[in-house]
């Protein structure tokens, strides 16, 4: 009964939605900007040309991956890393909780600038 009841517990947990589960952490690194897919792994990225690093990650406000190709066309408010090349490695598309979450630097300058709260995903201006 007691085994039962513990796998029908984590299946359960298993497919509550991400945003019930916990606050997604992003790292130190993730800027904020406005990216649309053009034509991938083609996109702009505040209005300039980027691309898509190959294996890049789009996570939905889900959490789950999103396949660029779905989201050709639409202006998305995201955080991103680039990859060493300056390429878009990791993307997140933000819920409306994480987009109120200000300030978040939307340049390297400005992180390196900035602090960064990694328990309460916050930034501060000095």
């Amino acid at each position: 009964m007691l085994r039962c009841a513990l796998l029908l517990a984590a299946l359960t947990a298993a497919h509550l939605p991400a945003a019930a589960q916990a606050q997604r952490n992003f790292p130190a690194t993730a800027l904020r900007g406005e990216l649309r897919v053009t034509q991938p792994p083609e996109a702009q990225l505040n209005n300039r040309p980027a691309r898509l690093a190959p294996g890049s990650r789009i996570r939905g406000a889900d959490n789950m991956l999103i396949m660029s190709g779905a989201l050709i066309g639409t202006p998305l408010l995201v955080h991103y890393t680039l990859d060493t090349s300056g390429l878009l490695l990791d993307v997140w598309l933000l819920t409306p909780a994480e987009a109120a979450r200000k300030p978040w630097p939307a340049s390297a300058e400005q992180a390196q600038r900035w602090r960064f709260n990694a328990d309460t995903q916050t930034w501060s201006r000095p």
